[in-house]
């Protein structure tokens, strides 16, 4: 059992301040309560295995800033549940989002400069907003329409069908645009949710929304579709970061680069679903009279570089 390191302990203390702080301003409803209470416990138990697995025992400045993104998504949730009676306090679910996407940027820029970019602090700022978007969808929906949950449910139906399709589980090529996506889902649900604009115009954004995460998997599943037999995995070996895939073909020991980026956070997601992970291993797999093996290994002290992949 792994022990309660204190940085979720304290996010956890926080959040709970945060409920309590609620409850007076806005007058926080039970379910509220226990729905921000429980996505506190979850928030804490995830991150403390998170950090045993990594065997981290303080979290960087960076992953305080995105600690503290996520307890704000919590108070953001809370609201949510207690809304679904009620009219919604939109003021002060606005100003939690609004926030909570502001230090987006922050948590990476504290990452580059502090040098302290990693694999967990990339998967914990994925999973903070992804969990962010599909609270959003459940607040927008009564309003839009019930359609509008596809857009905070996709990430998830893209790893489940990952559980099925293993073609789906390969490594992809970190693109820019799958950036911009995810920083516009944000963005655009929270204008939906702030009801600023008409009836008309908050369905065209939610539109935008739909369309440029339909645009972005779709050009992702029809990349892992159309390299799925060029995928290390294609040739039963493990695939990790430093390694190449072999594409069939090609003459004895060449080589095929295989798409990789640097662990940086750049404070926003590649896109929900996708995050970086720490070197599986060392070397090159190069193709040889007996198949794929490993090659030489990496210099030493030359720095892990982690790869796109489907989480």
């Amino acid at each position: 059992m792994h022990t309660v390191r204190q940085g979720p302990a304290i996010g956890l203390v926080v959040q709970i301040a945060l409920l309590a702080l609620l409850t007076v301003t806005v007058g926080l409803s039970t379910w509220g309560w226990l729905a921000g209470l429980a996505y506190g416990v979850v928030l804490c138990a995830l991150l403390n295995r998170g950090m045993a697995g990594a065997r981290v025992r303080v979290l960087s400045p960076a992953d305080r800033v995105t600690l503290g993104r996520a307890i704000l998504v919590g108070g953001v949730t809370a609201l949510a549940v207690h809304s679904l009676d009620r009219p919604a306090p939109i003021v002060p679910m606005v100003a939690l989002t609004a926030v909570a996407l502001a230090l987006d940027a922050v948590d990476g820029y504290t990452a580059r400069r502090t040098g302290t970019s990693s694999a967990l602090g990339a998967r914990f700022d994925m999973e903070v907003d992804s969990f962010l978007v599909l609270v959003l969808c459940l607040v927008v929906a009564p309003s839009a329409g019930p359609w509008v949950l596809v857009i905070g449910a996709m990430r998830y139906l893209f790893v489940a069908a990952s559980w099925v399709l293993p073609w789906m589980r390969g490594s992809l090529p970190p693109r820019y645009w799958r950036k911009v996506v995810a920083a516009a889902q944000g963005v655009l649900l929270t204008v939906a949710m702030a009801q600023v604009l008409g009836s008309v115009l908050t369905l065209v954004v939610l539109l935008v929304s739909l369309g440029l995460l339909v645009e972005s998997f779709g050009r992702d599943v029809r990349w892992l579709w159309t390299t799925r037999r060029v995928h290390p995995a294609a040739i039963g070996v493990q695939s990790g970061p430093a390694e190449r895939a072999v594409r069939p073909g090609l003459p004895e020991r060449a080589e095929l680069p295989a798409h990789t980026a640097r662990p940086e956070r750049t404070g926003r997601l590649e896109r929900p679903g996708y995050t970086g992970r720490p070197a599986a291993g060392r070397g090159t797999l190069v193709a040889g009279p007996r198949g794929a093996r490993a090659a030489h290994e990496r210099p030493a002290g030359a720095a892990a570089r982690d790869r796109v992949v489907r989480v």
